[in-house]
């Protein structure tokens, strides 16, 4: 194999172009690339740090529907505890009325009952009197005998109290 002027010029010739190649088409092309490579890191990067923002958000999210649930309970049983103290309140405020309703109907009672005595004395203190005055013929001093009567009718009374 002979070498020739042709050979040595090609070799000359690459040498140059590698050499040119080097000085100045390979500096900017390899800044291309490094910048490439820098956009690209970076952007993953953000991608990474944005999967774990959103993956924080996402727990932050949790942790508050969490709490608004529970406050949402206690709400809830701080509202059915004052429902049933209002019931039991009713209940107590109702009962004793009741009680004090039937209080006063007893009273009324007792007071109907004493004032249903009182009327059946006299009638039966006048019922005495026109007896009596029927019996002796003659009228008898209501005045005179009052106190008398007054006495028969309690007897009476304490008689029928003793038998009801």
């Amino acid at each position: 194999m002979d070498i020739n002027l042709t050979i040595i010029g090609q070799t000359i010739a690459m040498i140059v172009f590698v050499w040119f190649c080097m000085k100045f088409i390979w500096p900017p092309m390899i800044q291309a690339i490094e910048e490439r490579q820098s956009a690209i890191a970076s952007g993953i990067a953000a991608g990474e740090k944005g999967q774990r923002e959103l993956a924080e958000a996402r727990d932050g999210a949790e942790k508050i529907l969490q709490e608004a649930r529970q406050k949402a309970t206690q709400i809830v049983d701080v509202a059915q505890r004052r429902s049933g103290e209002i019931v039991a309140e009713a209940k107590d405020v109702a009962v004793s009325e009741g009680e004090r309703l039937v209080a006063a109907a007893r009273s009324e009672a007792v007071n109907e009952s004493a004032r249903a005595r009182s009327l059946l004395q006299q009638e039966v203190a006048s019922l005495a009197i026109a007896g009596a005055g029927q019996l002796l013929g003659r009228e008898v001093d209501a005045k005179a005998h009052a106190a008398l009567l007054d006495q028969l009718a309690a007897e009476i009374l304490n008689q029928a109290g003793k038998r009801g």
